[in-house]
């Protein structure tokens, strides 16, 4: 095993599982604490086009990508998604209250890069998608 292999798998197991777990927290909370109809409402409110639509995709895209980040599954195409639920929010919310926390584009931005930097170099040793991956004889 190389060291400096293993340290980059590390890396990226630590890279998911926080991301994940940010993401996993917001979706919930947006699915249950608010609801679609919460959720809606809120989107409605801040002037995101089509809230009744991007609300629900949002709630659903954030739970359900965190989760696939936290297990390493379709993590190139779940970064994707992620990194596209970001650009909305910094476009439509945090872009016009200038950079920093807690109402900037700072922690969307720290997520994006985040879930960019996941979609380029995938998920790594330690994830579902590398052990699919092993199974097909590829490398993930």
């Amino acid at each position: 095993m190389n060291s400096t292999t293993t340290r980059h798998d590390l890396g990226m197991l630590a890279l998911r599982l926080t991301t994940g777990a940010v993401f996993v927290a917001h979706g919930a909370q947006k699915l249950f604490v608010y609801g679609f109809g919460g959720v809606s409402g809120a989107f409605g409110g801040m002037n995101i086009p089509a809230p009744t639509i991007t609300g629900p995709l949002t709630a659903l895209v954030e739970f359900f990508g965190g989760l696939a980040l936290v297990f390493g599954l379709l993590t190139r195409l779940t970064g994707l998604g992620l990194g596209i639920t970001m650009l909305g929010a910094i476009a439509f919310v945090h872009i016009a209250n200038g950079f920093f926390a807690p109402n900037g584009v700072e922690y969307p931005l720290a997520l994006l890069g985040a879930n960019v930097a996941l979609m380029c170099i995938g998920a790594g040793r330690f994830s579902l998608d590398a052990l699919i991956a092993s199974r097909r004889g590829r490398v993930s």
